[in-house]
């Protein structure tokens, strides 16, 4: 089903491809999980099918259906390499040589890079020479949700597409109709408004691990529960998940502590106990929200993401001053 907000897009496209006026490179510019690498492949079957430019793409013919299935020789995906963060340059040169070579089908050959602000700069730098002197007939695709990453040589070579958030019902609504029923509220809640990401995954299991990271953060701060055991148990299982959640949940009180106008480390006297995650100032939130961002980025190196957890909620226990 093809989502709603991509509209004006797509209605882009297609007008600059039957005119003749289709970019040989574009960047796809998208809010996380709003449709970005899904405009991409759209793309691709545009310039890809049989039909005539107007009637394209007809979704109808092989080429459509081979591209959906991404099966069509004259369409390649990068993506970064599984257990990876990154698009490395054996991959980007692996496109380029491929793009040189004549079309299957006698038309375009196209490249999608998603997400292309994962390439490191040895990769950036190889794709720089496609952009600069594509071969004939050739589309290059980049999508990226943070683009100032990419070098600017990259960017200024690029026509840009921008890929905005759906409103809120407007992605529950598409969700339904691609999904089915499910408590999609709370899974866009966890995920942010992200409809492609929340439709990969299974809207209970999302829920489920959202409360029970909530419950071990809460009996962290309240100096309650097992930080080793619970560390551990993260570290095993869905813990790009579980990470998200912990930064809605920093991200939560710091916007609470900022509400209620606490700018400056509280200092009390006596030796009551505070409420949970009181003995944090701001300072120490945005640090602990950094540590997580970095530790979401990190899935290349070789660390004991246990033990990081482990420090982390052992950092929320409350303390009597």
């Amino acid at each position: 089903m093809t989502p709603g907000w991509l509209g004006p897009q797509i209605a882009r496209l297609r007008g600059a491809y039957a005119s003749g006026r289709l970019s040989h490179a574009l960047l796809i510019h998208e809010a996380p999980g709003a449709g970005g690498e899904w405009l991409a492949a759209w793309a691709a079957r545009l310039v890809l099918c049989s039909s005539p430019p107007e009637a394209a793409p007809c979704e109808r013919c092989a080429a459509c259906r081979r591209a959906a299935q991404e099966q069509h020789p004259d369409l390649m995906f990068v993506r970064p390499l599984e257990a990876s963060t990154q698009i490395r340059i054996e991959q980007v040169r692996e496109l380029a040589q491929e793009l040189t070579l004549t079309a299957h089908q006698g038309g375009y050959k196209v490249g999608i890079l998603t997400p292309a602000d994962s390439m490191n700069r040895f990769a950036a730098n190889a794709l720089l020479k496609t952009l600069e002197e594509p071969p004939q007939g050739t589309l290059l695709l980049l999508v990226a949700s943070q683009p100032s990453r990419l070098p600017a040589t990259i960017l200024s070579r690029c026509q840009r597409v921008q890929v905005r958030a759906p409103e809120r019902a407007q992605a529950i609504a598409w969700l339904e109709a691609t999904r089915g029923s499910g408590d999609w509220e709370k899974v866009l809640t966890v995920l942010g408004t992200a409809p492609m990401t929340a439709a990969a995954t299974d809207a209970k299991a999302v829920a489920e691990v959202a409360a029970e990271v909530r419950r071990g953060l809460e009996e962290a701060a309240a100096g309650e529960g097992d930080p080793v055991a619970t560390a551990e148990r993260w570290a095993r299982s869905e813990l790009p998940l579980r990470l998200t959640c912990v930064e809605n949940w920093l991200t939560e009180r710091i916007r609470g502590r900022l509400a209620g106008g606490a700018v400056f480390t509280e200092v009390r006297a006596g030796a009551h106990p505070r409420g949970h995650g009181e003995s944090l100032d701001l300072r120490q939130l945005f640090g602990l929200l950094d540590a997580v961002r970095e530790l979401k980025s990190s899935f290349d190196a070789p660390i004991n993401r246990g033990l990081a957890l482990e420090s982390l909620l052992r950092s929320l226990e409350t303390r009597s001053s």
